[in-house]
């Protein structure tokens, strides 16, 4: 058991001048060692990143959602943090949770321990968007069927994942389908899986996915084609069952 486990924070960013100072100010209060991935924001997000003690990656050029992932993924090994914690940066997140996922770092009895929206309903709770909730349930249960897990929030970005157990995997997605291929090769790798309350925040309900991925029937589609050409990639084309 890790004793005093190295933990990194790492925030993606995309033109978030509205929120990023707040968030930063309060994610500070938990943890000293933050990186933030800047996607090629083109409002005044660089700028305000310059006032903060923070690492930051800067994309010239939106390269989307998972890449963004990979960048951090690839500093925690780099860097030998032993955990690597996610949060959104649109106060969807909340930084006060940190602490939660702290505390279930030091049971060390996971690899992944995913935040999720629907675990339990907290009081104050937003109603997401309703193609948003659909979805998320529909391939939810995709995963836990095929999959063999018992996920409630197949989507909420609020992880933490053990550094050495994510290190072998073999992620190039790029877009918001990146946790389509996460789920399958963490299933493949053998990763433990917990999930944790998050309260269910919906700052901005009409905010895009960009392009077609602002129609719901073409994001479903694409997470399930990205799912089973993952499933396809690991042998298992019929079904990838944990052991």
């Amino acid at each position: 058991m890790l004793t005093n486990p190295r933990v990194l924070i790492g925030i993606p960013v995309f033109n978030e001048a509205k929120y990023v100072a707040a968030v930063l100010q309060e994610v500070r209060r938990y943890a000293s060692d933050i990186l933030v991935v800047d996607d090629g924001s083109t409002d005044a997000t660089p700028h305000l990143l310059a006032d903060h003690d923070v690492e930051v990656i800067r994309h010239p050029q939106n390269r989307g959602y998972g890449h963004s992932m990979q960048d951090m993924f690839r500093r925690a090994d780099r860097d030998n943090y032993d955990w690597l914690i996610t949060m959104d940066c649109d106060l969807q997140h909340e930084p006060m949770a940190i602490p939660e996922f702290l505390e279930a770092i030091h049971r060390d009895d996971v690899d992944v321990v995913s935040g999720s929206r629907y675990l339990q309903f907290s009081q104050g709770a937003d109603t997401p968007p309703a193609d948003r909730r659909t979805i998320n349930v529909a391939i939810t249960q995709l995963l836990n069927d095929r999959l063999g897990l018992s996920l409630t929030d197949a989507f909420c970005g609020f992880k933490a994942y053990r550094t050495t157990a994510c290190s072998p995997l073999q992620l190039d997605v790029e877009g918001y389908e990146f946790p389509m291929q996460f789920w399958v090769q963490a299933v493949q790798n053998g990763l433990r899986i917990s999930e944790i309350p998050v309260r269910l925040i919906y700052n901005d309900p009409d905010r895009s996915f960009g392009g077609p991925l602002d129609n719901p029937q073409n994001r479903r589609e694409m997470y399930e084609a990205v799912f089973h050409r993952e499933l396809l990639r690991s042998g298992s084309p019929d079904v990838l069952v944990r052991g």
